[in-house]
Parts: structure tokens; C-alpha cells; sequence
């Protein structure tokens, strides 16, 4: 898979997301029918957005986006429905085109967080494997830890 794939899959799925969340918050809020909405919407969308964090973060370091770009990206992903015209500018500069800048055949990574990234496209379904239990161990502590505004009662 190509960075253009990869990272527009992602840019989709967020949005999708957002729409799930969004129905269920009316439901919850606006309808008074159920929370449940909320509940399934809430925790895929959680899931995704971590996804495309990684994702943002990874094709951005393999193909050498700026910090700036990467950032954008990242904020991207806080309004609903940004990451569509994020992904179409990236796509438009020609930000995702060509092979993994740190791929097989890519340049030499100089920095610890190139080198990972690197590792992670050469190896990607070891990477995918342990980005899942990573996923997974941050979703629940997140979970665990329960919405911000009661942090540290």
C-alpha cells in the first residue's frame, strides 16, 4: 500500500466516524431516545482518530512533511469533518505522491523517529500488529480515565 492509499483511507474513516458520533450525540441530546448512539459512535471514532494520528504522523515523517503540515493534519482531525480538505490539499501539493520516502528503496533515515517509522513501512504487518496493542492500551486507559472534566476527582 502507498502512502496516498494509506493515508486517504484514514482521512475517510474519520469522517465517517464523525458522522457516527454526531448522529449519536443527537440522539442522545437532541431526541432524548438513547445514549447507546453515543456509546458505539464514541469508541469507533475514538479508535479511528488515534488511527489517523498515527497515520498523520507516519506519512508525514516518511515523506517529509513539514512540522507545520504535520500539525495541520493533526488539527485536522479535532473538526469535524476537516481531514476530507486536509487530505485533497496534501494530495493537490503532491504531498503523497511516489513510494515511502522511507520505504525499501526510500532514502536512510537519520533521526530514532525515522529509523521507527522506517522499521514500521518495512515491516508493516509486524507493525500493524503491535500499533494495534498500542491502540488498544491507550483507547482503555483512556476509557478507564473517563472524560476529561473528571480527571482528579
Amino acid at each position: 500500500m502507498n502512502p496516498k492509499r494509506f493515508f486517504k483511507f484514514f482521512a475517510i474513516a474519520e469522517t465517517v466516524t464523525w458522522t457516527l458520533l454526531l448522529l449519536g450525540m443527537f440522539l442522545k441530546y437532541v431526541t432524548h431516545t438513547t445514549e447507546i448512539g453515543v456509546r458505539i459512535g464514541g469508541g469507533i471514532h475514538g479508535f479511528i482518530f488515534i488511527c489517523f494520528v498515527i497515520a498523520v504522523i507516519g506519512v508525514g515523517t516518511s515523506q517529509q512533511w513539514s512540522k507545520r503540515r504535520i500539525a495541520t493534519g493533526l488539527g485536522s482531525a479535532i473538526i469535524p469533518y476537516a481531514t476530507i480538505p486536509f487530505e485533497r490539499s496534501v494530495e493537490k501539493t503532491g504531498s503523497l505522491e511516489g513510494d515511502w520516502g522511507l520505504g525499501r528503496n526510500g532514502r536512510t533515515p537519520q533521526t530514532w523517529f525515522e529509523k521507527f517509522t522506517s522499521w514500521c513501512i518495512r515491516f508493516p504487518w509486524l507493525a500493524i500488529g503491535i500499533g494495534i496493542i498500542f491502540v488498544i492500551v491507550v483507547f482503555s486507559g483512556l476509557l478507564i480515565a473517563g472524560p476529561p472534566w473528571e480527571w482528579g476527582k
